[in-house]
């Protein structure tokens, strides 16, 4: 067996593309060997900031031989369709061809046996297309090259068992120069490679993949991209911990800075006094966004004037005080630009920046930023009388709520709106509770993301949602397949978070219709409120499946509760209340009596539906006591009299356990019913009062769920 090794050696990787880049040369190259019928044992993908390396084992020393046939035409066809069949198979004669009895008579057919080509042979062929089809986001051409590469490819180390393939990567591929490539237009594959760009430049050769990883080490480069996050993860640590500060993760920056460095060396520096004054949130984000830098807190939790960077040079002590010199020099030019925000933000009160938000669009046809944020507030205080918070500091937060849009701090910084504005309200004297609800209004994010609790975070946040999400569906922008450009998908999981996890009882239609009517006239008038209220409501249907997918939540067990009231012209949108008879109807169904009564349902569904449709007609009407001959028909009629009653008091009271139960009392009638009573009888008045009676069993078990969405 042999052993593969590749590595293809460049300038910087971006760090956000080094991750995806080694599963996609372990992918391509793999599928190529198992489509020439190669296998192997194991493969193991790497990537450093300036090399993307592949590990093959357990090779086989060539590929299978392979039989290769072609049909031809029939025995006696003419001898044009004959020859033709010859020249195209490669054979000189029919005597070389071989006849085969088939059901539609005798066939030429042409066998070929081809001899697999050894591994050398083989895999330079398989490597040129697996790196020709790198399918980089983003990639560029250098020199006279017409080649594309993430950035400009220079050496490609390639052996099988420590002896190099014969690969020549030709990058130069103009017409005239195809034929003639210059030395540099190809590369040559050799078994060299080279260490850390400063501290070990030199090629040297490797034989193995074990020797390939110790020799890079040697050379300042931690090939294992884990092993790297874990030497910047426990240095960072440690030396927070000798300066008595903790470092307590940040593992998206993690990633990236792993990305950046082959041989990690963590450093800390100090932040200058003058500058701990501003928000942490801002000396955070300018460290992190802008200088790749850690953050340390001290042991009560608040930010430290100490700092972690991560440098991509062997530890000398001359040489680390001048690395971390240059670093607070650089972060010192950073925060007093943040500084200089913070001090002329403040200079002019949240309060006033309002009507610089005339100035800022939202989006085509929905006006100015100014125009949603009056729009909204009115929503925000109609959901604060519901919910009960404060309608005049509702009415203050939302108004307030994207002021913050209109400074230089959330210019530089726009992952700060919110955030910032919490700052500049308590700074110019607002209350604490409308500060906050500035703050959380964007909240939630994600799954992820804490859910605002505080009633009046909560109106300003949902009222802020809903407003999107009906202006955009009013002017048909909806997501379409994988596409959501305006996130209106995460708007909707807000939404569900922020009533579900505060148990808020709120009527989604009704809020859908009133955000509607405050849209632009022309907007409102060509949207039409039942269409964009309903299209909203089988949004939400499907994100809620989204969301309680996680907790084993069946997703027709939402939709058939979804669908119960609309399919009547009502319309179940009451969130709490909704999951409510989902979890209802899941107890139900997880019961014999439920899933008996289910396929009890789908049978007089089933023979309500094709009779119906033969007669043309709806057999929904109350059944004639008079021609319920059988026992099992007077029986059934009288449980249904007994359960209706019984159903009615338990859902106004949405006591839907209760419902469920009642529901569950129809199991032994219906399966006495199927077995005793023949429903399609001779006589035309007892065929259509047994259909009506399986109509009423539809309809009463219709008031609880809409059971035909169940599946299974």
């Amino acid at each position: 067996m042999a052993d593969l090794l590749v590595e293809l050696f460049s300038e910087e990787i971006p760090a956000r593309m080094q991750a995806r880049a080694a599963e996609d040369l372990k992918g391509l190259v793999t599928a190529k060997l198992k489509a020439g019928g190669l296998g192997f044992e194991s493969a193991e993908a790497h990537v450093t900031p300036r090399r993307l390396a592949l590990a093959v084992g357990g090779l086989p020393a060539r590929q299978p031989d392979q039989t290769e046939e072609r049909k031809g035409p029939k025995v006696g066809s003419p001898e044009k369709a004959v020859q033709g069949f010859l020249n195209a198979a490669g054979l000189k004669s029919v005597e070389q061809a071989e006849v085969r009895s088939t059901d539609k008579g005798d066939f030429y057919f042409a066998v070929r046996h081809v001899a697999g080509s050894a591994l050398e042979t083989y895999l330079p062929y398989l490597l040129f297309e697996a790196i020709s089809d790198m399918p980089w986001p983003k990639s560029m051409r250098w020199g006279r090259n017409d080649f594309r590469w993430v950035r400009p490819l220079h050496g490609i180390l390639a052996i099988v068992d420590g002896r190099p393939l014969a690969l020549d990567f030709q990058l130069i591929r103009t017409k005239e120069e195809v034929h003639a490539p210059t030395p540099e237009g190809t590369i040559h594959a050799s078994n060299t490679t080279r260490g850390h760009r400063f501290l070990a430049p030199d090629a040297f050769a490797v034989e193995s993949f074990a020797d390939y990883k110790a020799k890079l080490k040697d050379a300042y480069v931690i090939l294992d991209r884990e092993e790297r996050k874990r030497v910047i993860a426990e240095g960072i640590a440690a030396l927070a911990k000798q300066a008595g500060l903790v470092f307590k993760g940040d593992p998206g920056l993690l990633e990236e800075v792993c990305g950046l460095v082959e041989w990690p060396v963590p450093m800390l520096g100090r932040i200058d006094d003058q500058f701990m004054g501003v928000p942490k949130e801002v000396l955070v984000t300018s460290m992190r966004s802008h200088q790749k830098y850690f953050a340390l807190e001290t042991p009560d939790g608040a930010l430290a004037d100490r700092f972690a960077v991560v440098a991509n040079m062997a530890s000398e002590p001359k040489r680390d005080a001048t690395i971390v010199a240059g670093n607070e020099k650089v972060l010192r030019a950073r925060l007093s630009d943040a500084k200089f925000f913070w001090d002329q933000d403040r200079r002019t009160p949240l309060a006033d920046r309002r009507e610089a938000l005339r100035d800022v669009k939202f989006y085509e046809r929905l006006g100015s930023m100014a125009d949603k944020v009056q729009r909204f507030a009115q929503l925000a205080v109609e959901i604060a009388r519901r919910i009960g918070a404060d309608g005049d500091q509702v009415r203050r937060a939302a108004t307030l709520c994207k002021a913050d849009l209109t400074t230089g701090m959330v210019g530089e910084f726009p992952e700060l709106q919110g955030v910032m504005g919490r700052y500049y309200a308590l700074d110019a004297g607002e209350d604490a509770a409308v500060a906050e609800a500035i703050a959380e209004h964007y909240s939630p994010l994600g799954p992820s993301d804490r859910c605002p609790t505080a009633p009046v975070s909560v109106a300003v946040s949902l009222a802020d949602k809903i407003d999107t999400l009906v202006g955009f569906f009013a002017i048909d922008e909806k997501p379409t397949g994988s596409k959501d450009p305006f996130a209106l998908r995460r708007a909707a999981l807000g939404v569900i978070r922020l009533i579900i996890e505060n148990d808020l009882r709120l009527p989604l239609v009704e809020l859908f219709e009133s955000a509607l009517g405050r849209l632009p006239a022309e907007v409102a008038a060509s949207a039409g409120k039942l269409s964009v209220a309903a299209d909203l409501l089988a949004f939400f249907a499907d994100r809620l499946k989204v969301h309680l997918r996680e907790q084993g939540v069946r997703h027709d067990l939402i939709a058939a509760v979804f669908e119960l009231d609309r399919s009547t012209g009502g319309g179940e949108d009451d969130l709490v209340r909704l999951l409510a008879r989902v979890h209802a109807l899941a107890d139900f169904l997880g019961t014999e009596d439920g899933a008996n009564l289910l396929t009890g349902f789908r049978r007089a569904s089933n023979i309500l539906r094709a009779e119906e449709k033969k007669d043309g007609v709806s057999h929904v009407a109350e059944p004639e006591a008079h021609r319920l001959v059988q026992p099992e028909e007077s029986a059934l009629n009288a449980a249904l009299e007994a359960v209706e009653p019984e159903i009615e008091s338990a859902l106004k009271v949405e006591d839907f356990a209760r419902a469920m139960a009642a529901l569950a009392t129809l199991r032994a009638p219906i399966d006495a019913f199927f077995e005793k009573v023949t429903v399609n009888a001779d006589d035309a008045d007892l065929r259509v009062n047994r259909l009506r009676l399986l109509a009423r069993v539809r309809g009463e078990m219709g008031r609880v769920a809409d059971f035909a969405r169940v599946e299974g």
